[in-house]
């Protein structure tokens, strides 16, 4: 896929993403990247996600938070490019550990295992948990590029949160080192808790900083996805997906 500089009208941005709301809500996200003269700037892309996420809010959602996404090792690798950027999450795919989830109703699910953390009344972070994120592992440009990523919102399909009763302070996280994955038993994927140096703290000040670029901003109560130095993982039906951090296990979901 080719990248430019210039901005789109508002009209295109408008068009296009309704465009990819109707792809998102037919299974098919993202049509627009496999046409071979597909242009698109990294903040038209992002003007394309909030494009789509008014889309989906006038639909009856509602943004429940945000993820700072391609920043770990793993994904940078996996995809070919580096971040951050980010994207949002939306109170219609926040699933609760223990759900079964259908693998006909993704595009190429796939998981990661990550850190998250809850906003308190105050901006500041009340609460840091692991979380299973899930995907639309889908790229249809000829080369995987962040414009691609970032409209198609991260190629974010959800989340499946842990119990209530496992969200601890961030503190409480200091001494844990290791934040695994495992399906069917088997530990597939395992590293650090945080992508950045600074850790959750730094994420969230980054993404503070960049939505400000976008006239948006952090609030109360919104979960926020801080990165992940693992790998994304393609599943099937039949898997059961655990996240663990220093081998206890925190967060699973089974897939159908």
């Amino acid at each position: 896929m080719k990248t430019k500089e210039s901005k789109l009208s508002p009209d295109a941005i408008a068009s296009l993403a309704t465009r990819q709301w109707q792809d998102y809500q037919d299974g098919q996200p993202g049509r627009y990247f496999a046409e071979p003269e597909a242009l698109l700037a990294l903040d038209d892309a992002y003007a394309v996600q909030m494009g789509v996420a008014d889309l989906r809010c006038s639909a009856g959602d509602r943004v429940a938070g945000y993820k700072v996404g391609c920043i770990g090792p793993g994904v940078v690798s996996q995809f070919g490019m580096s971040g951050p950027i980010h994207a949002r999450i939306f109170h219609s795919e926040l699933r609760q550990s223990g759900n079964t989830l259908k693998h006909s109703a993704y595009a190429n699910l796939a998981i990661e295992g990550e850190m998250a953390v809850r906003i308190g009344m105050d901006g500041a972070i009340e609460a840091a948990f692991p979380v299973i994120e899930l995907h639309h592992f889908v790229f249809r440009g000829t080369r995987k590029s962040l414009p691609e990523l970032v409209a198609n919102n991260g190629i974010n399909a959800g989340i499946v949160l842990p119990d209530d009763v496992v969200s601890k302070s961030l503190g409480d996280w200091t001494a844990s080192r290791e934040l695994s994955i495992a399906i069917n038993g088997a530990m597939i994927d395992a590293g650090d808790l945080w992508a950045m140096t600074g850790g959750a703290t730094e994420a969230v000040e980054w993404l503070r900083e960049d939505l400000a670029r976008f006239e948006g901003s952090i609030k109360p109560g919104d979960l926020i996805l801080v990165g992940t130095p693992l790998a994304l993982h393609p599943v099937k039906p039949g898997d059961h997906v655990v996240v663990s951090v220093d081998d206890r296990a925190y967060v699973e979901c089974h897939i159908a």
